[in-house]
C-alpha cells in the first residue's frame, strides 16, 4: 500500500475519532435488511433531531476507539455497522433508534455510549424510554405552577368571601 493511501486512511481514522470524542452520545446499529426507503426515513428522523448517522467501516471504528474510554464498543463493530452521533441531545439517538427498531425488526441496536459513558443494551433501552429534556422541563414547570394556582384560588376565595360579607 502506498504512503498516500496510508495517510488518507489515517486521516479518516482521525476524523472518526474526532467525531466520536465530540459526540455526547453514539449508538451503534446493524441496519441489514432495511429497505432503502426505510433507511431514508430513519436518516430523516435522525436529521430532524440533530443526529448524524454514518456508515463506517468496522476497522476504522476499531482504530478510532483504540486507547479511549470507548474500547468496550469494539465487540459491536461486526457486520454492517452504522453509528448515530449526537452532539446536542444525548438521548435523541437512543429514543429514535429504539422506536424505529420496535417498528422494524431488521434494525438491531448493538451498543453505544451516552454522555461519554459506554452503556449496555438494557441501559440504552432504559434511556430510550425516558421523557425528553423538553418533556421533563414541562413537567417541572407544571409541578411548580400547581402550588401557585392553589394559592391564587385560596386568595380569590378569601376575597370573594369578604366581598359577600360587605
Amino acid at each position: 500500500m502506498s504512503e498516500a493511501a496510508i495517510a488518507k486512511k489515517a486521516e479518516v481514522v482521525k476524523q472518526t475519532a474526532d467525531l466520536i470524542n465530540a459526540a455526547q452520545s453514539a449508538i451503534v446499529v446493524d441496519y441489514r435488511g432495511l429497505t432503502v426507503a426505510e433507511v431514508t426515513d430513519l436518516r430523516k428522523q435522525l436529521r430532524d433531531a440533530g443526529v448524524k448517522m454514518s456508515v463506517i467501516k468496522n476497522k476504522i471504528l476499531d482504530r478510532a476507539v483504540e486507547g479511549t474510554d470507548y474500547e468496550d464498543l469494539r465487540s459491536t463493530f461486526v457486520g454492517p455497522t452504522a453509528v448515530a452521533f449526537s452532539d446536542e441531545d444525548p438521548i435523541a439517538p437512543a429514543k429514535i433508534l429504539k422506536k424505529f427498531a420496535d417498528d422494524h425488526d431488521a434494525l438491531e441496536i448493538k451498543g453505544g455510549f451516552i454522555e461519554k459513558s459506554v452503556k449496555t443494551l438494557d441501559e440504552i433501552n432504559e434511556y430510550a424510554t425516558m421523557p425528553s429534556r423538553e418533556d421533563l422541563l414541562s413537567m417541572l414547570a407544571s409541578a411548580l405552577q400547581d402550588p401557585m394556582r392553589k394559592i391564587a384560588r385560596a386568595v380569590k376565595a378569601v376575597a370573594d368571601k369578604e366581598d359577600e360579607a360587605a
